[in-house]
């Protein structure tokens, strides 16, 4: 079992980072709150959880410890699948997803892309008290969103759109709403815009 890839960031997107340890490209799924965390660092560790099925070995990467643990308790929950998990895990952070689970707020949680208010509402009853015993309400980190001011507003535009595309959002759709964002929003960094897009697709 593989706890964690430490190594050279050889390659960084908002859905995928290339982790070259020894040689070795390991391409890793990541969440939104991770790609913030990681961006503009040359050497990484992320925290792993492999899936192994018949037609697929997938790896995803967490940036803290505490944030793999919501994902592996969100997979836990039925109909909640990876991408599903990396979606809700790219619409909140870590400790606003405590805070949702624990103050069952089902209206929130159900803004999220593929969660309805039934969804939303299980994933509560499974895990409120998984959450408060596992103790992550007390070191899940916030994680700030900074500011990529290298960035062109095409290549945020470009990134954003493909990023949106990667967890299963139409490219015209995504592309209409980044635009608009971006006309409101200049300055605004790959994944505030994509955060932003989150809650209008």
């Amino acid at each position: 079992m593989i706890d964690y890839v430490k190594g050279e960031l050889a390659e960084l997107t908002p859905t995928l980072a290339v982790v070259e340890c020894h040689g070795v490209g390991y391409g890793v799924n990541i969440s939104l709150n991770t790609y913030a965390s990681i961006q503009g660092k040359k050497d990484v560790k992320l925290f792993i959880y492999e899936a192994i099925r018949e037609d697929a070995y997938v790896l995803w990467g967490f940036a803290s410890r505490q944030e793999r643990e919501l994902f592996l308790l969100l997979i836990t929950v039925s109909g909640i699948g990876g991408n599903t998990a990396r979606m809700i895990l790219s619409s909140l952070t870590p400790s606003e997803l405590v805070e949702v689970i624990s103050n069952d707020n089902a209206k929130l949680l159900k803004n999220v892309k593929g969660i309805g208010l039934k969804t939303a509402q299980r994933i509560i009853v499974e895990l409120k008290d998984k959450v408060v015993k596992t103790d992550i309400a007390n070191q899940a980190p916030s994680i700030g969103l900074g500011i990529a001011a290298s960035n062109t507003t095409k290549e945020i535009q470009a990134e954003a759109v493909a990023a949106l595309t990667m967890l299963g959002f139409q490219a015209s759709a995504s592309q209409k709403v980044v635009v608009n964002i971006l006309k409101e929003n200049p300055d605004a960094s790959v994944e505030k815009v994509i955060k932003l897009a989150l809650k209008m697709l």
